[in-house]
Formats: structure tokens, C-alpha cells, sequence
């Protein structure tokens, strides 16, 4: 199965979170992962802000950072196309939607995806709205 999930979504398998659990059996079922490319800096700057908070050591964020980087690796990177910008574009028109989150959705459109993962309640709504089979990991 064509899996695409967004960062909100990914994050949790590296930080213990509700939804960690349910993030690694999808990642484990995909026959093909796909991540948009603005998911590796949106991951970093979050882990960054808790290295900031206090709420991650530097080992964990090395730790972190390079089992991201192992992940990426095998993944399919989906790069912001035009028809990309056109399907967010739609997106934000007719969604109460962030425009990073828009690009997730835009590029699980484009490619196809046949699961749409994330941990967010607007873009799961949003994602469900342009026809995507999707699934929400985070907290009811």
C-alpha cells in the first residue's frame, strides 16, 4: 500500500506520543512511503524547539535526527510540482487549512496515495474532504 503521512504524523514515531503505536503499524504494512519534501525541516525545527525547551537532549536529537534520516532514505520525496501548488492552492480555498499542511495533502493527491496519515484534525478533515483514505493518530 501507497502510504503518505505528513509530519505531524511521522514525528510520533520518534517522539513517544498517543498515536506512536499506531504510526509504526502503518509504516510497517506500506509497500511504498511517500513524504513531502518539506517534511525532514518541519520534523527538525520541532525537534529543535524542544532541544530549546528542554525537553530533548542533544543525544536524543542525534539519536532522533539520524533514525529520521535512515527512514528518508527508503522513502519516496515528493517535490512541491505545479500541479502540487494547483491541488494545495484548491485546498486552501475550501478548507480552514495551514498552507505547509496543504503541500501533505496536495502531494497524497498527486501521487496517488492510497492512505493519507496524520495527526492533525483539520488536514485529516481536509485530506478526507478531497477523497483521500485517510486515518488520524493523534489524540480524540
Amino acid at each position: 500500500m501507497k502510504v503518505l503521512t505528513d509530519s505531524s504524523a511521522l514525528a510520533k514515531r520518534y517522539v513517544l506520543e498517543v498515536g506512536s503505536d499506531k504510526i509504526d503499524q502503518f509504516l510497517q504494512n506500506a509497500s511504498q512511503l511517500g513524504l513531502c519534501t518539506i517534511l525532514v525541516p518541519e520534523i527538525i525545527s520541532g525537534l529543535n524547539r524542544r532541544r530549546r525547551d528542554d525537553n530533548l537532549s542533544t543525544d536524543d536529537y542525534r539519536t532522533i535526527k539520524r533514525q529520521l534520516m535512515e527512514d528518508v532514505h527508503d522513502a519516496v520525496i515528493l517535490q512541491v510540482t505545479p500541479a502540487v501548488i494547483f491541488y494545495s492552492i484548491k485546498l486552501l480555498e475550501t478548507n480552514v487549512l495551514r498552507a505547509m499542511d496543504a503541500l501533505h495533502i496536495a502531494c497524497a493527491i498527486e501521487w496517488q496515495a492510497e492512505l493519507f496519515v496524520t495527526a492533525d484534525r483539520r488536514q485529516y478533515k481536509a485530506a478526507t474532504n478531497a477523497g483521500l483514505f485517510t486515518e488520524f493518530i493523534g489524540q480524540k
